[in-house]
């Protein structure tokens, strides 16, 4: 009974937008071509309206197909919307157009994920990290795709890495607890889900892979303890129920007794009479009745001899 997890991608737009960031000092000084249109597309994007936002920053690459920022930003405005195709296509623009930009790479890294591309995703990793080495967004997605890649070790790292720079960021643990779980170090797996409990305690999913963790070990009774808990949550969560059951049912199999050893009796031997066979007694008979009808043929219409008497 397999526990599989999401691994969930995060946009990250907090830096990645801002006219600032994208255009140089001096083309806003210039009133370069475009700028209006993306500063409009920015906010557009940050109040969640991204198909909008996609609008403007296409006005903006049509004024100038030459600012990869534009770009950068139409591909995040794509992948709000799930549009990866475009949003792929427009990440490969921008790191043509800049291929020191750092944010084009991680972007691209988070199209891959999406599409389970880990090889993909983590090539873009490194290679913003070759631009940008304490980038954390790029360590955090390098290590979904080492995760995807059952790089186990390796996600372990990034994530403590990465946990060291974002200590409330309970998603995190979450993941690094999955690595630890897949290096079959379950003791630091349930430290990990126990931290996020500690902060949630009313984290159904968490209580369920913690729940998941413990089976694994064969600690059935806290793994109960997490499904009721999390039932309780939930009361309709099918799954969580089956993994009870499973768990319920190898704890009273662990907890039975052995079975005690009972000796067979050894059956009699059959009398000679309960040997004979009556099928073997009619076919006996039957034989003498042969035998005694062919003497009887043989025997008949012979002379039969006289005794000696005195005339």
């Amino acid at each position: 009974m397999m526990f599989t997890s999401r691994i969930t991608i995060f946009l990250i737009a907090a830096g990645f937008f801002g006219m600032a960031s994208f255009v140089s000092a001096k083309e806003k000084a210039a009133g370069a071509v475009g700028t209006s249109e993306y500063a409009k597309g920015v906010q557009l994007f940050d109040s969640g309206q991204y198909e909008p936002a996609v609008t403007e920053f296409t006005k903006a690459i049509l004024a100038n197909d030459k600012q990869p920022a534009f770009y950068d930003s139409r591909g995040f405005a794509y992948f709000a919307l799930e549009r990866f195709q475009e949003a792929a296509a427009d990440f490969s623009k921008a790191i043509e157009l800049s291929p020191k930009d750092e944010r084009a790479y991680i972007g691209r890294a988070q199209v891959a994920l999406k599409q389970k591309d880990y090889q993909q995703a983590l090539a873009d990793t490194q290679k913003a990290l070759e631009i940008k080495p304490d980038e954390v967004a790029a360590i955090k997605f390098r290590g979904y795709a080492e995760i995807g890649l059952s790089q186990w070790d390796k996600a372990v790292a990034d994530f403590a890495t990465v946990i060291q720079k974002q200590p409330d960021d309970l998603q995190n643990y979450d993941r690094r607890a999955l690595a630890y779980r897949g290096l079959k170090n379950f003791d630091a797996a349930i430290a990990d889900y126990t931290d996020i409990l500690e902060k949630k305690p009313n984290d159904a999913e968490t209580l369920t892979k913690r729940g998941y963790t413990y089976s694994l070990m064969g600690q059935y009774e806290k793994a109960i303890e997490d499904y009721q808990a999390e039932l309780k949550l939930n009361p309709q969560d099918n799954d969580t129920f089956q993994r009870l059951q499973f768990a319920q049912g190898r704890l009273a199999a662990k907890n039975a007794p052995p079975p005690t050893a009972t000796l067979t009796p050894t059956p009699e031997k059959p009398g000679l009479i309960a040997q004979i066979n009556p099928l073997y007694i009619g076919i006996a008979i039957v034989g003498l009745i042969v035998i005694a009808v062919i003497v009887r043929l043989i025997t008949r219409g012979k002379v039969e001899s006289t005794s000696h008497r005195i005339r």
